[in-house]
């Protein structure tokens, strides 16, 4: 969250940046955090979070969509090097969420494997159908982070890490007009 002030700010100091720590992770990493973002491009989570290389494992889907190839690669950093915090972040006005939103609503069909990204966000859609806020795009996408890190949190393989507190899962928001990271759930105590 340092990162993040500085990334709003815009004091910057681009850590872990340079040929020096290219050689020192080039026979092993230990990130301290993973990441599982939306494939916008305006959410890069190594620029947001004012971090260097080595610092963080990121996955990237649609929507932060999961299933089993994109689970295990969020569990890799915890169950192989220890890494301690899962982060799921979603953002404001996302495309994803949007186009998954009106299919559903709409009873439309996305073309090829658009509609799994579809599927996987359908108990967000759910959860914001139930809910009837002002703004169900952005609704549903605060509920697609706090279902996926609740549904992190309780995962197999994961849930003993965050009961002995090896392993914080957090649900996290970010704002494209200010820059900010708004956590919304699971942050340490």
């Amino acid at each position: 969250m340092k990162g993040n002030e500085r990334w709003v700010s815009g004091d910057l100091h681009h850590p872990d940046r340079d040929p020096t720590r290219r050689q020192f992770v080039a026979q092993k990493q230990e990130p301290f955090g993973a990441i599982l973002a939306c494939i916008d491009s305006r959410v890069p989570p190594e620029l947001l979070f004012d971090t260097g290389l080595g610092d963080l494992y990121v996955m990237r889907t649609g929507g932060e969509a999961v299933g089993p190839v994109v689970t295990g690669s969020v569990e890799y950093g915890p169950l192989t090097s220890g890494t301690p915090l899962i982060v799921v972040l979603g953002h404001q006005r996302c495309g994803a969420i949007k186009a998954a939103y009106t299919s559903l609503r709409d009873g439309k069909p996305l073309p090829g494997n658009l509609q799994a990204i579809v599927k996987a966000l359908q108990p967000a859609y759910e959860y914001t159908v139930r809910r009837r806020g002002t703004d169900p795009v952005e609704t549903m996408a605060r509920a697609q982070v706090r279902l996926t890190a609740a549904e992190l949190r309780s995962n197999q393989a994961l849930a003993p890490l965050v009961k002995k507190r090896a392993l914080a899962v957090v649900g996290a928001y970010y704002s494209l007009d200010t820059g900010t990271v708004e956590v919304l759930a699971g942050a340490p105590s």
